[in-house]
């Protein structure tokens, strides 16, 4: 029979002890990395978020200072009020300039899907004229300015100068290089198979797009569209030269006239640049999920 004195116990526990001390250690190096990294990510997802989110802050703060603040660069104001608001939209008929902007955006948005969607799936599926993808964006790559005084020309040739239709069709042609690069991904992933099946059963091109494609390339032609019409109504430079009439006037020009020959007046122009904002952040919040969808499907071939 074995017998167990005091002293064995005593070395059985201090053995222990030093077992568990290194565990205990690790342990706790372990829980310290992890908060910090817990930190970290959070200090960086601050960060992150607070890049966006600081100039619609400041914007928002503008709208509440006086005149005098505004100069002084205060982020904060200590006498907040509301003359910006109810003078932004007295000075000048803002809904009705954040209206033209909508129309505008809108039509365009739908004429370059129109001239976009059949022109990337004959390039794509038909393999005609790939070199027109590339030329197109090479155009897009220049400057705006290049164009303006030809387009000028062209429009007041046409009478298409201070009008509704001028606007679509310059932001409808205009977006059509950015239109197609969006949609050759989405044609890219219909099967061809579905093509050659339908030709088996005597489809012609137009049908088969009609048909086939275009009940497949719903999701990238709404991601595409949404795209097209942010574009289209956040632009400035054609939108001031082609566009004199307060009837045709857009958003961005609109913010523009806050701009006085002496001063400007930031806490109204921060007003009506914000109430512009709303209709496009309420567009992409309804259609968040198939414009990141879209988008994201796009991107994979």
């Amino acid at each position: 029979m074995t017998t167990v004195t005091v002293l064995d116990i005593d070395r059985s526990r201090g053995s222990d002890a030093r077992d568990a001390a290194p565990t205990n250690i690790a342990a706790r190096v372990g829980t310290v990395r992890r908060a910090a990294a817990r930190v970290l990510w959070w200090l960086g997802v601050s960060l992150y978020v607070g890049f966006f989110l600081l100039p619609v802050a400041f914007l928002i703060s503008l709208t509440f200072k006086t005149r005098d603040e505004v100069l002084l660069g205060q982020f904060f104001t200590s006498k907040p009020t509301l003359e910006n608001w109810w003078k932004a939209f007295e000075f000048i008929n803002l809904a009705g300039f954040i209206g033209h902007s909508l129309v505008i955006a809108s039509l365009s948005a739908v004429l370059t899907l129109v001239v976009a969607a059949p022109a990337t799936y004959a390039v794509v599926r038909l393999r005609s004229g790939e070199w027109l993808g590339s030329l197109t964006l090479s155009s897009y790559i220049a400057p705006p300015v290049v164009a303006l005084l030809p387009l000028f020309f062209l429009m007041r040739w046409l009478g298409l100068l201070n009008s509704f239709a001028g606007m679509i069709l310059v932001y409808g042609f205009m977006n059509v290089p950015v239109a197609y690069w969006l949609l050759r991904g989405f044609v890219r992933r219909i099967p061809p198979a579905l093509d050659e099946a339908a030709w088996v059963d005597g489809a012609g091109f137009l049908k088969t797009f009609l048909v086939i494609h275009l009940p497949l390339l719903a999701p990238g032609l709404v991601a595409t569209g949404l795209v097209s019409l942010i574009l289209a109504y956040n632009e400035f430079l054609f939108a001031s030269v082609f566009a004199h009439d307060d009837s045709v006037r857009g958003l961005t020009v609109a913010i523009s006239l806050f701009q006085g020959d002496r001063f400007v007046n930031f806490g109204q122009m921060a007003v009506a640049s914000l109430a512009g904002i709303v209709p496009v952040y309420l567009i992409a919040l309804f259609f968040q999920n198939r414009l990141v969808g879209g988008l994201t499907a796009g991107g994979v071939k």
